[in-house]
């Protein structure tokens, strides 16, 4: 059977992304084949890694990249996560279908945070949301 194959994509590749890429290959690995991209990139976000790793995911090894710097282009599915993505979105080649489900961003709601604590409760709130999409994945596509 092939695997599907999701490119997840936002803004930075920094967040969101990362952790949907980290959580298909987790819980869907069987199915999904997945990867991740930014329209820009931003480097891995540290709290990401780090609410990942509490979850039991590690994706300190996953790096921050463009669409250009992606291994392959042949995707089934584009899924942007954020709105300035979806606004953005190149065009691939071929059939492959663009899905958004937008998520908030963890750095920007954490920003205003008084404590690493309280800035953690956005990344680990956005990890729990992206795991439960990620769960419905690739048949809710």
């Amino acid at each position: 059977m092939e695997k599907t194959r999701i490119l997840f994509l936002c803004t930075g590749n920094s967040c969101r992304s990362q952790m949907a890429e980290a959580w298909a290959r987790t819980l869907k690995g069987d199915e999904i084949e997945p990867f991740s991209a930014g329209i820009v990139k931003h480097g891995l976000n540290p709290m990401a890694v780090k609410v990942m790793a509490e979850a039991g995911v590690d994706m300190s090894g996953q790096f921050s990249k463009t669409i250009d710097q992606l291994p392959r282009k042949d995707f089934d599915y584009v899924i942007t996560l954020c709105g300035h993505a979806n606004e953005t979105c190149p065009v691939f080649p071929g059939a492959v279908k663009h899905v958004h489900h937008g998520f908030d961003d963890p750095p920007a709601l954490a920003k205003g945070a008084s404590s690493e604590e309280e800035a953690l409760k956005h990344f680990r709130r956005v990890r729990d949301e992206i795991w439960e999409y990620v769960l419905t994945l690739p048949q809710t596509l």
